[in-house]
């Protein structure tokens, strides 16, 4: 079967301080990313699809297709202010690019198979990929979607707030809330927070929480287009607003036009959020490599 990877890779990196997603953390070179294509196809994804700035196409180019081009099939696709339905408006003063939901839109004009949504910054490890793939394989219902959840607590970075999909599920192991919760942290004394209207509540360790790993079927694009429409209309005057996919996916799940099952991998997450998580990374890949995970060099 055919199955893409979309790589969301449009941030800029701002509290990393540069580009993470084209920063090298293996032995030569690689980033976090090209650990995870190289996961993707082993497990039987066959395109990716990345999603990025105008401004750093030529370096995403240059680095991709030169070490993987004649491996896996690569386009990329470009997420500008922009890129909005016809008709649609947002004010002129707006800087910001309109998050996440927006981003994997972006991608519709090179996607007709089923698909999975990764960052470009976060390693899932190799059985994520697979669980995505099998997902693909035995599901005949286009109206369910699949998440991979995290246990919170091995999502957090000891060197800031962190912004993670906080998800609810049945009996049947289907979303029934996910909720986009921004500056998660955790206190000296272990506790996990983060702010509200009314000041700080709580989340326990082992919150399933999503790291923007999802398995979507092509008619995700023409729902996710009439929620943008909407989104637009009443926050496009906004010039910080932003289109998450949990928001999307949660207003489909109360509509009762889609199921989202939560898939659970045994794979080890780990990623880049501040400059300070670097070295931690550094140290885990190294670890992969000496455990026989990955080979030294990894495309050759």
């Amino acid at each position: 079967m055919d199955a893409t990877l979309l790589v969301l890779a449009a941030g800029m990196g701002s509290r990393y301080g540069g580009l993470k997603q084209m920063d090298a953390f293996g032995p030569n070179g690689e980033t976090i990313l090209d650990y995870s294509i190289y996961d993707a196809k082993n497990a039987g994804f066959n395109k990716v699809v990345f999603v990025i700035r105008k401004s750093f196409r030529a370096a995403f180019e240059e680095h991709f297709n030169n070490r993987m081009g004649d491996q896996i099939q690569l386009e990329y696709v470009e997420q500008e202010l922009d890129n909005i339905p016809e008709g649609c408006t947002y004010s002129p003063d707006r800087e910001k690019p309109w998050g996440t939901a927006h981003a994997v839109l972006v991608g519709e004009s090179a996607i007709k198979e089923p698909f999975a949504v990764i960052n470009a910054d976060d390693y899932y490890g190799k059985e994520s990929y697979a669980t995505l793939i099998n997902f693909f394989k035995n599901q005949s219902n286009l109206e369910e979607y699949a998440v991979v959840s995290y246990l919170l607590e091995n999502t957090l970075s000891d060197h800031g707030s962190v912004n993670r999909g906080v998800c609810f599920k049945n009996d049947q192991d289907h979303l029934t809330k996910i909720v986009e919760t921004l500056k998660i942290s955790k206190n000296p004394d272990g506790t996990i927070v983060y702010p509200t209207d009314e000041g700080h509540a709580t989340l326990t360790a082992d919150t399933l929480v999503s790291m923007n790993m999802f398995g979507f079927f092509p008619n995700y694009f023409q729902k996710t287009k009439d929620y943008f429409t909407l989104f637009l209309k009443e926050r496009g005057h906004e010039l910080k607003s932003e289109f998450f996919i949990p928001f999307v996916l949660d207003q489909m799940i109360n509509n009762k036009e889609i199921d989202v099952k939560v898939l659970t991998s045994p794979s080890k997450w780990f990623g880049v959020t501040y400059k300070e998580d670097k070295p931690i990374v550094v140290n885990k890949i190294q670890k992969l490599i000496a455990d026989g995970v990955y080979p030294e060099s990894l495309w050759s």
